[in-house]
């Protein structure tokens, strides 16, 4: 099948993101914050347990603490007390006896199991074990599930809702993070407007800037705003020194298309040096990546969906991995089967937004968000994943199976 035309020059995703991990050194400069101030940060050291977990030996059930001596055939166990988490049992423990304890509570000093409650049975006096018991059965002992010095989480770890109660019932109030990454961005065009600000003839809302401030607040960086900058050289070259002085990161909007780029590619080779230009991917083929002298510049495209798919893509690892962070970043891509027709020209790959559901019978199926096209930012707003359709393939015929790719936390809410 013949590719579409202008494209054999184009750079495949696979290799612009190895062009661009390939040269990051990680930021090293980290800070101690409390653990309520921690949610999204990257941990900048491996984390050890001050504490064994559990710190004592308890009772992983509702039932109650026996010897295993005393065990006989229908012997009618007396209870001489109770246990309860935060109130252990401290009295004279008699032969024969067993105690009533409740889940978490410590065990008594002699206890050498514990029989749930289900496997008992009232009886006048005191109670009957109705099932065989095992020396150590539901007892949960002192460092089974964290020793003291035991590392539970390694540097470069984004701290969330799994990490942060961890750390807490460790009793660790605060942790070493990596500082937050500096990213300024700006957008090119003196068709653009503000957001919130009244249209003048031919102008357009600046949504690329917005868009990307909300991503990178969500990825947790310090975003430095620059606003629109004039379709000049001389303020466009004032714009890019001025980001490289104050950033990690450079991240402009418009600007790198055919036609537009003639500015942007002189002052980026006089002030830096660019990696690549064009990608072989759609939407998002006129995307830039380089060097300046303090910091590292994304060029994303000027239309919407093209610059979402591309900071999605290729800025979020980047970013990641300037942040030293190890946990996964991008989701695993899946099978499912198309609903309908898609379609596709041979040449770039394609990522079309979708929706994915489970069909009747019980296999993953999806169905596009409808149109397509690099400025129809609505796709995003219905989707929740991307059909990620190879290079070389056309158009796609209902009941095929496609390769789709879930939203992360970064598009899905």
């Amino acid at each position: 099948m013949d590719m579409e035309p202008f494209t054999a020059g184009l750079i495949s995703l696979e290799d612009a993101q190895q062009k661009m991990l390939q040269q990051l050194t990680p930021i090293s400069d980290s800070i101690n914050v409390s653990l309520f101030e921690a949610a999204g940060r990257i941990t900048a050291r491996p984390i050890n347990s001050p504490l064994d977990v559990p710190s004592f030996d308890n009772s992983a059930m509702d039932g109650y603490a026996l010897r295993l001596a005393d065990i006989a055939p229908d012997r009618v166990f007396p209870v001489a007390g109770k246990a309860f988490a935060g109130a252990p049992f401290n009295g004279a423990w008699p032969a024969g006896s067993v105690i009533r304890i409740m889940t978490g509570a410590p065990i008594p000093a002699g206890c050498d199991a514990v029989v749930m409650q289900e496997q008992t049975e009232q009886r006048d006096g005191g109670i009957v074990i109705t099932a065989p018991v095992q020396a150590a059965q539901n007892i949960r002992r002192i460092g089974e599930d964290i020793q003291a010095g035991k590392q539970v989480l390694d540097a470069g770890v984004r701290l969330g809702a799994a990490e942060l109660p961890l750390l807490a019932s460790l009793g660790i109030a605060e942790v070493s993070v990596l500082r937050k990454l500096r990213v300024a961005i700006f957008s090119t065009g003196d068709e653009l407007q503000a957001v919130g600000q009244p249209l003048a003839e031919g102008q357009i809302y600046d949504t690329n800037r917005f868009t990307v401030a909300l991503m990178l607040n969500k990825l947790g960086c310090e975003v430095i705003d620059l606003g629109v900058i004039a379709d000049d050289q001389a303020a466009l070259r004032t714009a890019f020194t001025e980001a490289d002085r104050q950033a990690d990161v450079v991240i402009s909007t418009g600007g790198v298309s055919v036609g537009e780029a003639d500015f942007t590619r002189a002052i980026l080779e006089e002030l830096g040096a660019i990696t690549f230009w064009k990608l072989a991917i759609k939407p998002g083929k006129p995307f830039a990546f380089g060097r300046l002298a303090n910091s590292w510049f994304c060029g994303l495209p000027g239309n919407p969906v093209s610059a979402a798919v591309t900071f999605y893509q290729l800025v979020q690892p980047l970013l990641a991995t300037l942040t030293g962070q190890t946990t996964r970043i991008m989701p695993l891509r899946q099978r499912a089967r198309a609903t309908q027709r898609l379609k596709k020209s041979p040449g770039r790959l394609d990522f079309q937004r979708a929706i994915l559901s489970r069909g009747d019978d019980g296999v993953l199926e999806v169905r596009s968000t409808g149109a397509q096209g690099s400025h129809v930012f609505s796709s995003f707003a219905l989707a929740n994943c991307f059909v990620v359709l190879e290079r070389e393939r056309g158009d796609v015929e209902p009941g095929e199976w496609v390769e789709i790719e879930a939203f992360n936390s970064l598009l899905e809410g």
